[in-house]
């Protein structure tokens, strides 16, 4: 393995003269530019559950927002997407997934956490948490990332599509989505609301279209559902895309240090 730091110091003790002169330059420069640019490397590690998380090709076309999201961001960003499906805060900490997470975590790294939806379902066992329970896991999650001097990003939980009979979109989500807003506000911590981006959007298109953003399916469209699929909380490829643009615009707007990694052509 190339030592750099040995390097760089043998090749600036050499006498200078010549075509050498100009070899041991351009080796030289390329050593120092190494080192900037494993500097100015950073990852934005996504933790959250299914809405987010990576699918397996079985479940194709449904599609967390986390991967779209990946392709808008320059060459310098890695993206960690280690959200998990049917996660809630509670088993994400248990299973030692958080600990994956600080273990691995640098300084200057971004955290985007987004959890809920399995938090607040009370027939979930092992995955319920309780109001109180999911506030201190969030805030355990701030602190845990500022003492690795790494930036935690707060997002309320992504809407499902659920409408009531005239039309007007329902929120699943309010008492949860508020305490990731409480959160946010008492640790001074970036926030996303998703919850109501997402509603929003969902309620310009309408109960009708917006099944376009999820993955819904006929008898005999695709061959992973061959007995056709209704899913008003997972995504298609579509609704996905949709999702991490509201992320993305939202990084934007609140002029985030991250907007300047997005890449230009996809503003």
């Amino acid at each position: 393995m190339l030592d750099n730091n040995n390097t760089l110091r043998s090749w600036t003790s050499l006498s200078i003269s010549g075509e050498g002169t100009k070899v041991r330059g351009i080796l030289l420069a390329f050593l120092l530019m190494s080192f900037v640019s494993d500097n100015t490397k950073l990852t934005i590690w996504l933790v959250g559950d299914s809405t987010m998380s990576i699918k397996d090709k079985s479940a194709y076309p449904e599609t967390g927002w986390g991967m779209p999201f990946a392709v808008f961001f320059d060459s310098t960003v890695t993206i960690n997407n280690v959200a998990e499906n049917g996660r809630s805060t509670k088993s994400f900490i248990e299973e030692q997934r958080w600990q994956y997470v600080m273990d691995n975590l640098h300084a200057g790294d971004y955290v985007l956490i987004q959890f809920g939806h399995n938090d607040e379902v009370k027939e979930k066992v092992g995955r319920y948490t309780t109001p109180e329970e999911f506030l201190n896991n969030l805030d355990r999650f701030v602190k845990d990332v500022r003492s690795k001097n790494a930036t935690p990003v707060l997002i309320t939980p992504v809407a499902r599509r659920k409408f009531d009979s005239s039309g007007k979109i329902i929120d699943t989500h309010q008492q949860y989505a508020q305490l990731v807003k409480d959160v946010a506000k008492k640790d001074a911590v970036a926030l996303i609301d998703l919850n109501a981006l997402s509603m929003q959007l969902l309620q310009q298109t309408g109960p009708e279209n917006s099944k376009f953003f999820f993955n819904y399916l006929k008898p005999g469209e695709h061959p992973n559902y061959p007995n056709g699929h209704e899913d008003d909380t997972h995504f298609d490829e579509l609704g996905a895309r949709k999702m991490a643009e509201l992320v993305l615009h939202e990084i934007q707007a609140q002029q985030l240090p991250l907007a300047q990694h997005i890449v230009a052509g996809n503003k």
